[in-house]
């Protein structure tokens, strides 16, 4: 593998969390491999290792991109890394309430839905 792959995986379990990356890697196949790979590498290795600007303000970047894209899935995932990035659930509120006013109020509130449900299921208060 290369460095850039090395760092990304780095940064990965920092972010996600070693349980996270343990699962999805027992669960790569060869069909889903190279791609496994490459956002490894682009997304982690590059993107969240770069120090621009902090894991916290791109947690909730991220957070709000997702909601706005519809991907649930990844949501709960990355409400999940925030305690690993420092973004309180008052900010990851606030990213939501960016949402509802240029990405549309029913992709913020069902963001909304499952940051409850997910904080709830993390024992985190909100």
């Amino acid at each position: 593998m290369s460095e850039r792959y090395d760092k990304g995986m780095e940064v990965r379990r920092a972010v996600l969390g070693n349980d996270h990356v343990d699962r999805a890697e027992l669960a790569k196949t060869p069909f889903d491999a190279p791609f496994q790979e490459m956002i490894t590498e682009t997304a982690w290795g590059t993107l969240w290792a770069s120090d621009t600007i902090s894991k916290r303000d791109r947690s909730l970047i991220t957070l709000a991109l997702l909601a706005a894209g519809g991907h649930w899935d990844e949501v709960a995932m990355h409400i999940r890394a925030t305690a690993n990035t420092g973004a309180t659930p008052a900010e990851v509120r606030e990213a939501f309430m960016h949402v509802a006013i240029y990405a549309g109020v029913p992709a913020a509130n069902h963001a909304l839905k499952i940051a409850k449900a997910t904080y709830a299921e993390m024992g985190v208060e909100i």
